[in-house]
């Protein structure tokens, strides 16, 4: 057994989940609020919830970041994408600039974004980029193998990709980040992630696998042909994490799993994002179910499958825009709908406070 192994080991011992006495606790207090009983709705669920994680009727999520797991993938060459694979370094430039849309709305609710190079193919020259002390480069391998004929990475590079993604995320909660956003940047990364939803969840390709970034309908269906060449070939145990994420997934997916598993072990709320962010939800999830109760599902994305693996996990989404952009983009809005809802719970008077006469009981 791996180091590494054992590592994820001792993780996933010490996950539990929240405390239910901490979630009734902060709903008898959202019951004094100066309102009818739960008249915001998921808002108190939300911010109930984050009082449960936190252990606490004070909570707090002012201090924000972004981690935006970065890699590429062998079976681009299969032609699943409708971008080419350099896209990939490109975009990192464009996180770094400050000029994608991850940092505009990051921007809007005071988040930092880091991005994390986990296994894209190029180098890139940081000299050239210049402001780079966002950039993490903690590269598994240039790039994954081709799923469609064979594991898309080692067992062993599985493990290193979640326990890469934890130590990071365990960094910045250490640092006083109190709630972590995932997103991703990898052309072809919905391949991957369509592979895992389909093998996890046990839903049909045709219910799963989506255009991604815009492929036509002759591409969807090559889409799905690698997709299920792929879980034909490999033959992914779905009731193994490490199985599934090895044999059909990729680096940043393991990477956000690895940022869920950090949310989970250290008690901080993680927001993931969309397609790709909830694969590694499901991995995480597989490996230990108790995570869950950590994560905040920011959005359900236009991809047809999106919906299905939040089904599997049981998470509600903040928000159902028809958002497809990635990012972390829909976890960042969503955060404003969080920070709500902890202002609601930390500010408003109470029946009492405000000199209000409460509903009267039925007699």
């Amino acid at each position: 057994m791996s180091n590494q192994t054992t590592h994820l080991s001792r993780i996933v011992v010490n996950i539990k989940p929240v405390d239910p006495q901490w979630i009734k606790k902060a709903a008898e207090r959202t019951s004094l609020l100066v309102m009818p009983p739960r008249a915001l709705g998921r808002l108190h669920d939300v911010s109930e919830m984050i009082c449960a994680i936190q252990q606490t009727l004070s909570p707090d999520i002012g201090r924000k970041a972004f981690l935006v797991m970065a890699g590429d993938h062998g079976v681009v060459s299969e032609g699943v994408s409708a971008f080419p694979q350099e896209v990939t370094g490109e975009m990192i430039k464009t996180f770094l600039s400050g000029g994608a849309g991850i940092n505009v709305l990051a921007g809007q609710v005071d988040a930092g974004v880091l991005v994390v190079d986990m296994g894209i193919k190029p180098e890139l020259d940081l000299a050239a980029i210049g402001e780079n002390n966002r950039l993490i480069v903690r590269k598994v391998a240039a790039g994954t193998e081709n799923l469609s004929i064979g594991p898309a990475m080692t067992r062993e590079q599985a493990e290193t990709s979640i326990i890469t993604g934890f130590d990071i995320a365990t960094g910045l909660f250490e640092s006083g980040i109190q709630v972590l956003g995932t997103g991703d940047m990898g052309i072809g990364n919905t391949t991957p992630s369509a592979a895992i939803g389909a093998v996890i969840t046990g839903c049909r390709l045709a219910d799963m696998v989506g255009p991604g970034t815009g492929i036509d309908e002759q591409g969807l269906n090559r889409k799905m042909d690698v997709i299920q060449r792929g879980i034909d070939v490999n033959r992914p145990d779905a009731g193994d994490g490490l199985d599934v994420l090895a044999k059909v997934g990729g680096f940043e997916i393991g990477g956000i799993a690895g940022c869920i598993l950090a949310g989970a072990y250290h008690g901080f709320p993680v927001v993931i994002d969309g397609f790709i962010s909830t694969a590694g939800a499901l991995v995480a999830h597989a490996i230990t179910p108790d995570v869950t109760d950590y994560i905040f599902a920011g959005h359900c994305s236009e991809e047809p499958g999106h919906r299905l693996m939040l089904n599997h996990l049981g998470l509600k989404p903040i928000l159902d825009l028809g958002m497809r952009l990635g990012e972390g983009t829909g976890g960042a809005l969503a955060m404003g709908i969080m920070d709500g809802a902890v202002r609601i719970f930390n500010d408003m008077a109470t029946f009492k406070e405000a000199g209000v006469s409460e509903k009267k009981s039925q007699v």
